[in-house]
C-alpha cells in the first residue's frame, strides 16, 4: 500500500458524497458533496480534492441488492470508477455500499440533525461509512493487546 490517503465516493444521481481518510488510513472523514449534474465538473473537483488531500487511491460505492446481486446502479458505478482511474491515474476500487445511506441517516438522526438539514450531510456521511468499511477490511496492522 502506497503512503497517502484514500478517498471514497458515494455516487448519487443528484449529489455525490465524498469522504477522505487520514494519511495513516485509520479513520474516514466526511468531506463534501458535489452536485452530480455536470460530469466534467465532478471529475475536476475530485482531481482538486485528491491533490489537496494527497489521495493515492479511490473507493467507489457499489450499489448491490440485499442478496448481493448487482443493482441497476452497479453499471454506472463501474463506469464511474473506470473513468475516475483513467482521469486520475490512480486505482479506483469498487466497494459494497449496502446500508451506508441508512446508517448515515440514522447517525444524523441520533446526532440531532433536523430532517430539513440531513440532505446536506447524508451523502458525505454515507461516503465516510463506505470508506471506513473499506479501511477496516484492509487494515494490515494487528490490534494492540
Amino acid at each position: 500500500m502506497a503512503a497517502g490517503s484514500v478517498m471514497a465516493i458515494d455516487l448519487g444521481t443528484v449529489r455525490i458524497g465524498v469522504a477522505v481518510s487520514d494519511g495513516l488510513r485509520m479513520g474516514a472523514n466526511p468531506l463534501e458533496m458535489i452536485p452530480a449534474k455536470h460530469e466534467e465538473a465532478v471529475f475536476d473537483r475530485l482531481l482538486e480534492l485528491s491533490a489537496e488531500h494527497e489521495v493515492v487511491e479511490f473507493v467507489v460505492g457499489l450499489p448491490l441488492n440485499m442478496d448481493g446481486t448487482e443493482s441497476p446502479g452497479s453499471t454506472r458505478a463501474r463506469q464511474f470508477a473506470e473513468k475516475l482511474s483513467a482521469v486520475t491515474g490512480k486505482p479506483a476500487h469498487l466497494w459494497d455500499e449496502r446500508l451506508s445511506s441508512w446508517a448515515a441517516e440514522n447517525a444524523l438522526i441520533e446526532g440531532g440533525v433536523r430532517r430539513e438539514k440531513r440532505k446536506k450531510y447524508v451523502d458525505k456521511v454515507a461516503a465516510a461509512y463506505i470508506l471506513q468499511s473499506y479501511l477496516d477490511a484492509h487494515d494490515k496492522n494487528p490490534p494492540l493487546a
